[in-house]
C-alpha cells in the first residue's frame, strides 16, 4: 500500500515536507539529527538553521580542493570523523574507532565511495555526494583473524582500480589512520602513500558558513545542557550523577557522545585529568569539568567551567586563580585576527604567574569543528618552532584555555569558551557565565 507523506508523523506539523536545515520533517530519516525540543530551542533562540545540503557540498569541495592543491589521486581515510567530515554519516562511531570497518575514497575529480558495515550501505544514502556504497574495509585481526592481508589486499585492488579512473591514474594517494595490513597492500599496489590526517585536519580547519551555524546550534543547546547540569549540582551528589546530566541533556537534543570524563570536584581537581568518580560533592568546595561534547548535527563544543558549591564565600586563593585565569582567556582572545602568526600567540600570551606556571594547561589553544582539530598553540615553553608556522585565516574556529592552580593545592581552577575567527576579529561563540562568587562578585 502506498504512504503518503501527510501519513507519516512529523517533527514539526506546522512545517511543510522539509524543516529549516533542509532534512524531512519526520521522525524516520537515517542521519542523526536534532530533536523537536533543539529545534524549539534555536527558534526561540533565533538562531538561524544551517543548510545541510550545502554544508556537505562545502565539505566536499574542500577536500576535492587539498586534494588536487597537494597532487595527490585522493585521500582514503579511515578516521570516523573524517569519514563523518566527508559523508555527513555515522556508523557505531565510537565502536569504529576502536574496530575500523569504514573507509572513505575521495578522488581527485570529486567521485567519493564509502566501504560500511556490509549490512549497512544505506547509511550514506541521503548525501549523494556519495557515488557508491560497498563493502569490506574491516581490515582488524577481531573480524578477520589469520586472512586479514586477503582481505587487505582485495580492499586495495578496489582502491585502485578507483583511482585509476577517478584519479587520473596518480598513485600518490593520502591516507589517515590505516592498519598495517591496508598499509602493505596499497604500497603492493604501487601507491605512494602520502599523509592523509594533514590533508584532512588543514581542510577542516576553515569551517563555511552553514558550519558555523550548525556550530552556532551546538554550542547552544551544550550551554542549555550546562545549565542543566548547574541546577542538578549540589552537596551528596557523586561527580557520577552531576556529569550523567550533561550526558543525558545532550542525548535529548540529538547530541551524540562525550568524548572525556573530565568532571572533578574539591581536592580532586589537582591535578587535572583525575577521572569522574564515585566521590560525592561536598559543601564549600568546587567542581570543575570539560565539556568535550560532540553535540547535534556532529559538531564539537568544548567548554569548560568551574562552579562553587556551598553556603559560604569562596577562599581568597580559590577568588585570586579564578579572576586569573578569566584574565588569561580574555586577555589570549584578544590577540586573535586573521592574519596573525600561530607562533606568535605563543611568544605574545597572557603569562601565568610563576605559582601556577608547573601545572597550567597542556596547550593556550586548539581548532575544534567536528572534535579538536588542528590547529594547536602551545606555550612558550613548549611550543616547537615550525610545527605551527601558519596564520590564523575568516572561519577558523578555536577554544582558548586556562588551568589555574598550584602544586600540591587542593583546588584547581578550569576555563575555557569557544570562539570564530571573523573578517576583522573574533566573535566568542559561549555565552555560558561564569561563577560570580568564584569571580569575587
Amino acid at each position: 500500500m502506498t504512504q503518503h507523506f501527510r501519513e507519516t508523523r512529523k517533527i514539526d506539523p506546522t512545517r511543510g515536507a522539509f524543516l529549516g536545515d533542509g532534512t524531512p520533517n519526520d521522525a524516520d530519516r537515517v542521519e542523526i539529527g536534532p530533536t523537536q525540543l533543539a529545534f524549539q530551542e534555536f527558534e526561540q533562540a533565533g538562531l538561524q538553521l544551517p543548510n545541510l545540503a550545502d554544508m556537505r557540498r562545502y565539505r566536499w569541495e574542500r577536500l576535492t580542493q587539498h586534494i588536487v592543491q597537494r597532487d595527490y589521486g585522493g585521500v582514503l581515510l579511515f578516521d570516523p570523523l573524517n569519514i563523518r567530515y566527508a559523508t555527513d554519516s555515522t556508523n557505531m562511531q565510537l565502536w569504529n574507532t576502536h574496530n575500523p570497518f569504514r573507509a572513505v575514497l575521495v578522488c581527485a575529480d570529486g567521485y567519493m565511495v564509502i566501504w560500511d558495515y556490509k549490512n549497512s550501505p544505506f547509511l550514506s544514502g541521503f548525501n549523494p555526494l556519495v557515488r557508491e556504497a560497498r563493502s569490506g574495509a574491516d581490515l582488524f585481526y577481531f573480524d578477520r583473524g589469520d586472512k586479514v592481508d586477503v582481505a587487505a589486499d582485495t580492499f586495495a585492488n578496489e582502491v585502485r582500480t578507483l583511482i585509476a579512473e577517478h584519479g587520473g591514474g596518480n598513485n600518490r594517494l593520502g591516507v589517515d589512520k590505516v592498519m598495517i595490513h591496508g598499509l602493505r597492500a596499497l604500497e603492493a599496489q604501487g601507491f605512494q602513500v602520502m599523509p592523509g590526517e594533514e590533508l584532512t585536519e588543514k581542510a577542516r580547519s576553515i569551517k563555511g558558513p552553514d558550519e558555523l551555524l550548525a556550530m552556532r546550534c551546538a554550542v547552544h543547546s551544550c550551554e542549555i545542557a550546562m545549565a542543566e547540569m548547574e541546577a542538578a549540582c549540589r552537596p551528596g551528589l557523586s561527580e557520577d550523577e552531576l556529569w550523567s546530566v550533561l550526558h543525558a541533556e545532550n542525548i535529548k537534543r540529538g547530541g551524540e557522545w562525550i568524548e572525556t570524563r573530565l568532571l572533578t570536584s574539591g581536592p580532586r581537581t589537582n591535578p587535572w585529568f583525575q577521572e569522574c568518580g564515585p566521590r560525592i560533592i561536598q559543601n564549600n568546595e568546587i567542581v570543575a569539568f570539560d565539556t568535550d561534547l560532540v553535540g547535534v548535527y556532529g559538531i564539537c563544543s568544548d567548554m569548560s567551567r568551574t562552579w562553587w558549591v556551598g553556603d559560604r564565600k569562596p577562599r581568597p586563593d580559590m577568588i585570586q586563580a579564578m579572576q586569573i585565569a578569566h584574565d588569561h582567556i580574555m586577555i589570549n582572545m584578544e590577540m586573535l585576527k586573521p592574519g596573525v602568526n600561530i607562533e606568535d600567540l605563543s611568544r605574545n600570551t597572557h603569562v601565568l604567574p610563576d605559582k601556577y606556571q608547573q601545572l597550567k594547561y597542556g596547550c593556550l589553544m586548539h581548532g575544534v569543528g567536528l572534535c579538536d582539530e588542528w590547529p594547536l598553540v602551545a606555550y612558550p615553553d613548549h611550543m616547537v618552532p615550525g610545527a605551527f608556522d601558519y596564520v590564523l585565516e575568516p572561519g577558523m574556529t578555536l577554544c582558548v584555555e586556562a588551568l589555574v592552580g598550584e602544586v600540591g593545592s587542593d583546588f584547581m581552577i578550569k576555563l575555557e569558551d569557544q570562539v570564530v575567527i571573523t573578517e576583522d576579529g573574533y566573535e566568542n561563540l559561549s555565552k555560558y557565565p561564569f561563577d560570580g562568587q568564584l569571580m569575587g562578585a
